[in-house]
């Protein structure tokens, strides 16, 4: 049998952080992946480059999440029309958009890898792409996304776990990204600035976040890594309180790690849900 190192590693380019780690560990060894966007940018708005657009032309199989997430696929794509597009939302129940910014246009909600049983079907969908391009393999990589599942399941249920005895519900996230996080875990998502991060939220909207806060008795209002914390400070200096991270993971490097942010996030929410 060939080792590893004699085998052609199959090409992946994925579109953003979580796709990285999720691919990585499954394809381990056996393949080659880089991220299309880079660090501290938001994917949302990205658009390639000339030299983005060269990198297609060597890959095999390029990883999305779907859900209207990257506007930007589709020019991508022209330029190897041989590559295998995995799109992760396949299979997955899509919720609307709550409001809709005429910067997306889609009207679904893209922010599937926020709830680690979505996150698993998106592994799943990895996997059978992988498994396509190199059925020899198959088991190798079914097994691997077994593993990694595995540590979804246990996430998920730390998350359910640690949530279920917290006496709040709701919390005030900047921008629209947990909707199918605070489904899954039963809790209420008010946001600062809707769908759009970059949008700038009028006065008024920051008086009825201000009173949205003292009638629920929150005391934290979260922010992002990529966005200005000037506006959340605002808030919670209005109401007494103090400003967190609640992390989409969407500017994450790829020396990140999906787990251990997932579970930062619920060690934050906790002290607002949890007083």
């Amino acid at each position: 049998t060939t080792s590893v190192a004699e085998e052609k590693q199959i090409k992946v380019l994925v579109s953003f952080y979580p796709l990285y780690e999720f691919t990585k560990e499954i394809g381990k060894e056996r393949i080659d992946v880089s991220i299309i966007v880079p660090a501290g940018i938001e994917p949302h708005d990205w658009e390639p480059t000339i030299q983005d657009l060269q990198k297609i032309q060597n890959a095999d199989m390029i990883v999305i999440n779907g859900a209207g997430f990257e506007r930007w696929v589709d020019d991508f794509v022209t330029n190897n029309p041989n590559v295998l597009v995995v799109d992760t939302s396949e299979g997955i129940e899509l919720m609307e958009n709550s409001k809709i910014s005429y910067e997306h246009e889609s009207n679904k909600d893209s922010h599937i890898w926020l709830n680690p049983v979505l996150a698993k079907k998106q592994v799943q969908n990895i996997t059978n792409g992988l498994m396509k391009l190199d059925p020899e393999n198959a088991k190798y990589y079914q097994d691997s996304a077994n593993t990694y599942n595995e540590k979804l399941d246990l996430l998920d249920n730390k998350i359910r776990t640690e949530l279920s005895v917290c006496s709040k519900k709701d919390f005030i996230a900047f921008h629209d990204a947990f909707s199918y996080f605070a489904k899954e875990y039963n809790l209420n998502q008010h946001t600062i600035v809707g769908v759009d991060a970059n949008a700038e939220p009028t006065a008024v909207t920051l008086q009825q976040i201000i009173q949205k806060a003292k009638s629920f008795d929150l005391d934290i209002i979260f922010t992002e890594e990529a966005v200005n914390p000037r506006i959340s400070e605002v808030i919670a200096d209005e109401i007494g309180g103090k400003v967190l991270v609640l992390s989409p993971i969407e500017v994450a490097d790829k020396n990140s790690d999906y787990i251990q942010k997932m579970e930062q996030n619920l060690l934050n929410l906790k002290e607002e849900l949890c007083p």
